[in-house]
């Protein structure tokens, strides 16, 4: 008896409770340095190393696809990629208006080659 209404209470939370279905992923693709020849072969080796991601390794319908990062390592360029729906891309606006605690210094972000850094990209 003593057990009963704890157990009520809580799948009543477990029923009425509404889970954040929000998605935001960080994954990293590459394509070949050769790839990177003229700017129109590396848009689009770029586009087809993001199309993979989008079809491949992600399981939800993106809305925003943001490039944060590129490298090349050897014969690789390395590209940083940040994924998120539209409950995702709403949790990030959120988090990123939140001024730091006083304790936290904000983040800085490492020095980038030029051409590489953030930017948003539209299919």
């Amino acid at each position: 008896m003593k057990s009963l209404l704890p157990a009520i209470i809580g799948l009543a939370i477990a029923v009425f409770a509404d889970p954040a279905a929000a998605y935001v992923v960080e994954i990293t693709t590459s394509i070949p340095v050769a790839s990177a020849v003229d700017d129109a072969q590396f848009r689009d080796a770029l586009h087809s190393a993001i199309d993979d991601v989008l079809h491949n390794a992600i399981a939800f319908t993106p809305t925003i696809v943001t490039l944060q990062n590129a490298r090349v390592v050897g014969d690789r360029i390395y590209i940083l990629l940040l994924i998120a729906d539209g409950d995702g891309e709403e949790t990030m606006k959120r988090l990123s208006a939140e001024e730091p605690a006083a304790n936290e210094s904000p983040r800085e972000l490492a020095p980038s080659r030029e051409g590489y850094g953030q930017q948003s990209i539209q299919f």
